[in-house]
């Protein structure tokens, strides 16, 4: 009789998503340490040899997932901004960006880390470009302000590391427990304000 548990996957094409969404669930049910190919080929009902002809190894597979993340984290970043109708508006923008980043990040605690522990490893190349891309729309406000001349001269990318810095603190802070989830609006308000405030041009100030 054939093995029908194992075509099942490789007939729709799907293997390789089936794979990355187990991965994540095992991600935030036992944590990264304990992920590996051989049970994730258990969990979607293929051999344990299935996985390889998409991951050469658990590293490659982690990538994936992390490079995953930074794609889907840079498309809500980039629909929370959209939804703000005045484009020169940059506190709202701003806000919106570090709402969005900070939801994504306390609701996928896990995939976070695994994205930001990724995307410095040497040969992650995949992993870096997506997390820059995701990112990098952070810059592309920061010159929108400074063409405006609401935001002080200076390297975009150095200037909207602060921001990110920021609401990074407040995602390690909630994930920790540190910080009640409810006061979540309250401490993005604040962290944009204040970056707004700090990084006005000196005559302006």
């Amino acid at each position: 009789m054939p093995d029908t548990t194992e075509q099942r996957p490789y007939h729709h094409g799907n293997l390789r998503t089936e794979l990355l969404d187990a991965a994540e669930r095992s991600l935030r049910a036992r944590g990264v340490e304990q992920l590996s190919l051989r049970d994730l080929a258990r969990d979607i009902g293929v051999s344990h040899a299935a996985p390889r002809r998409h991951f050469t190894d658990r590293r490659a597979l982690l990538d994936a997932l992390a490079e995953s993340g930074f794609v889907r984290l840079g498309a809500k970043l980039r629909a929370a901004v959209d939804e703000i109708d005045d484009e020169d508006d940059l506190p709202a923008r701003l806000r919106a960006f570090a709402s969005a980043y900070v939801r994504f990040a306390t609701e996928n605690a896990a995939l976070t880390g695994l994205m930001n522990s990724s995307k410095h490893r040497p040969g992650a190349t995949a992993v870096a470009e997506a997390a820059a891309a995701a990112f990098g729309q952070i810059s592309d406000l920061i010159e929108e302000g400074q063409a405006r001349g609401e935001l002080e001269e200076g390297d975009p990318e150095d200037i909207g590391l602060i921001i990110y810095a920021t609401v990074l603190g407040i995602t390690s802070m909630l994930n920790s427990g540190m910080i009640e989830p409810g006061r979540l609006e309250g401490l993005v308000d604040t962290a944009v304000t204040q970056f707004l405030r700090g990084a006005r041009p000196t005559e302006a100030r």
